[in-house]
C-alpha cells in the first residue's frame, strides 16, 4: 500500500541539468515541487514545463526545489535521452530533470517510478513537505495562484514541525482557498478524452495528504493494471488515447478525512 509519510524514492536512470544524482531524501529540509511530464504532453508544453519554469525563478532554491519527471509510457522511440536533452536545451529548461527509469519491460510495464507513485497520466504534480511528506498528487493543470500558496504554506512550516502544526496549516488551506470544483462545471470535474477542444481550466484530479494521512488510496486500485491506453493528459492534450471521462476525488473531503484521521490518531 502506498505510504504518503514514507513516499518512493524517485528511480531515474539518468539525469538533466544537475552533476550528480538527486534523492528525495537528501532534500529533507526543503519544500519539493516534483511535475512528471512527457514532451510530447501537449497539457505539459503548453501549461506544466512553463509553470515550473516560473516556479523554479520565483522561489530560493536552498528553500523550494523544482524538479521534473520524464516519465515514457507511449512512444518510446520519440522521446528518447538525447531527444529529450535537445528539447530542454531548446526550451530553456534549466531546472532538474530525472528521466524515470524503465520497466522491466519498457514498452509494456510502466516506468518505475510512475508505478511507485501510481500516476495516472500527465502532467502530474507531486508536492513534498520539509519532512519529505507528500502532500499534494494533482493530475492536470493547477492554477498558479493556488499552487504558489500551497508551497509558500508548507514552506512556512518548520523542518521539524510537530504533526499538530502541519495539521493546522492544512486546516487553514482548506479554509482559505476555494475549491476549483466550485467554480468548474457545477462542481463536475471532468478529465476529458481525446479530441477535447474545450478552453475549460479542468483538469483538477487532486488528492490531498494530510500529515499520517492513511487512506489507502482506494481511487488508484487500478494504475498498475491497464494498458497505456488509458493513462490520461492534462487539458488540451491531443494524443489520441481512449481515455473516456473521469471524475476527480473532492479534495475538501480528503482535507476533512485527513485532519479526522490525525485527530483521532492523538485521542
Amino acid at each position: 500500500m502506498f505510504d504518503p509519510e514514507n513516499p518512493p524514492e524517485i528511480a531515474a536512470s539518468a539525469w538533466l541539468n544537475v552533476e550528480k544524482p538527486m534523492s528525495l531524501k537528501a532534500l529533507r529540509g526543503k519544500v519539493v515541487v516534483m511535475t512528471a511530464f512527457q514532451m510530447l504532453c501537449k497539457g505539459s508544453n503548453n501549461h506544466a514545463l512553463p509553470q515550473m519554469t516560473r516556479l523554479a525563478r520565483s522561489f530560493q532554491r536552498d528553500e523550494v526545489e523544482v524538479i521534473g519527471l520524464h516519465m515514457v509510457f507511449e512512444k518510446h522511440d520519440e522521446m528518447t535521452p538525447k531527444k529529450l536533452a535537445e528539447f530542454a536545451t531548446e526550451h530553456d529548461l534549466d531546472f532538474p530533470i530525472a528521466i524515470d527509469k524503465a520497466g522491466k519491460r519498457p514498452t509494456e510495464d510502466l516506468p518505475q517510478t510512475m508505478a511507485a507513485y501510481e500516476i495516472q497520466g500527465t502532467p502530474t504534480i507531486l508536492l513534498f513537505d520539509r519532512q519529505g511528506r507528500l502532500r499534494r498528487h494533482y493530475l492536470g493543470q493547477v492554477d498558479d495562484l493556488r499552487l504558489g500558496a500551497e508551497i509558500m504554506a508548507l514552506a512556512m512550516e518548520d523542518a521539524k514541525a510537530p504533526r499538530e502544526a502541519s495539521i493546522a496549516v492544512e486546516r487553514r488551506l482548506h479554509a482559505t482557498l476555494s475549491d476549483p470544483h466550485d467554480h468548474d462545471h457545477h462542481g463536475h470535474d471532468h478529465v476529458h478524452g481525446p479530441d477535447c477542444n474545450h478552453d475549460h481550466d479542468h483538469g483538477h484530479a487532486a488528492h490531498v495528504h494530510g500529515p499520517g494521512c492513511n487512506h489507502g488510496h482506494d481511487h488508484h486500485a487500478d494504475s498498475h493494471d491497464h494498458g497505456h491506453e488509458k493513462h490520461v493528459h492534462g487539458p488540451g492534450c491531443n494524443h489520441g488515447h481512449d481515455h473516456g471521462h473521469e471524475h476527480a476525488p473532492d479534495p475538501k473531503k480528503a482535507v476533512a478525512d485527513a485532519v479526522k484521521a490525525q485527530l483521532r490518531g492523538k485521542r
